[in-house]
């Protein structure tokens, strides 16, 4: 069974599939780019905690950028939204909480939905975006030194490819390119969904018509010939 592509798995969306993908998937980000930060930046591995009950603990991986010129100041952070933050609750309220404090620092601001249910998260209002394209997945970057209400956008339907950003550094360094699918690819494999998930069984949340029809047919192209 080969994953869904040219755009982002929509059965990886499903609720008890999505979290076990976030971490491998924020950490093999980190070490793709990596080699095209060195030697000035690092790019660094944080973990914002919540908790849902008071003895209910959950921790959410997220990537800053350092500056090794400037005593490891953050110069970029890097969000992957989980499903947690889509909905009101602990989660959201601290992604939102952690968002704030970025927009009112001197670092960039990069966010990356995968999600297509649950709240509109994104710093950038969803009208801005909504009005003018129809998408299923977004990502925003919110350059620190520009108006804080000014974002670039990248977004794409369901059988679309993953979009190659471009990720801001500090200063006048050129910014670097960041492949989102390598990593969901590599965090994919490692994982073994193509033997966990049930491709058979109904999207969740559902697909368009169109695009289901689009799924269904390569799920068949995938399969063995008996």
């Amino acid at each position: 069974m080969a994953m869904i592509f040219p755009g982002m798995d929509p059965y990886l969306e499903k609720p008890e599939v999505f979290p076990g993908i976030h971490y491998p998937m924020v950490v093999y980000l980190a070490d793709r780019m990596t080699p095209l930060l060195r030697p000035r930046y690092i790019a660094s591995i944080g973990v914002r905690v919540y908790y849902e009950e008071p003895m209910l603990e959950f921790h959410e991986p997220y990537i800053e950028i350092l500056d090794r010129q400037s005593a490891l100041r953050i110069v970029t952070v890097i969000e992957l939204v989980s499903p947690s933050n889509k909905y009101a609750g602990p989660g959201h309220d601290a992604y939102a909480v952690r968002q704030g404090e970025v927009l009112n620092s001197e670092a960039h601001l990069v966010e990356i939905d995968l999600l297509r249910h649950g709240l509109h998260v994104l710093a950038v209002p969803e009208p801005r975006v909504a009005d003018h394209v129809k998408y299923d997945y977004l990502i925003t970057v919110n350059r620190a030194g520009c108006p804080r209400n000014r974002f670039e956008i990248w977004p794409w339907a369901a059988r679309e490819p993953l979009p190659v950003i471009a990720l801001p550094l500090a200063g006048d360094d050129p910014d670097i390119p960041l492949d989102i699918r390598p990593a969901l690819e590599r965090a994919y494999e490692a994982g073994s969904y193509r033997d966990r998930i049930n491709y058979h069984a109904p999207c969740e949340p559902p697909l368009q018509d169109d695009d289901q029809t689009w799924a269904d047919e390569l799920i068949r192209a995938s399969e063995p010939t008996p």
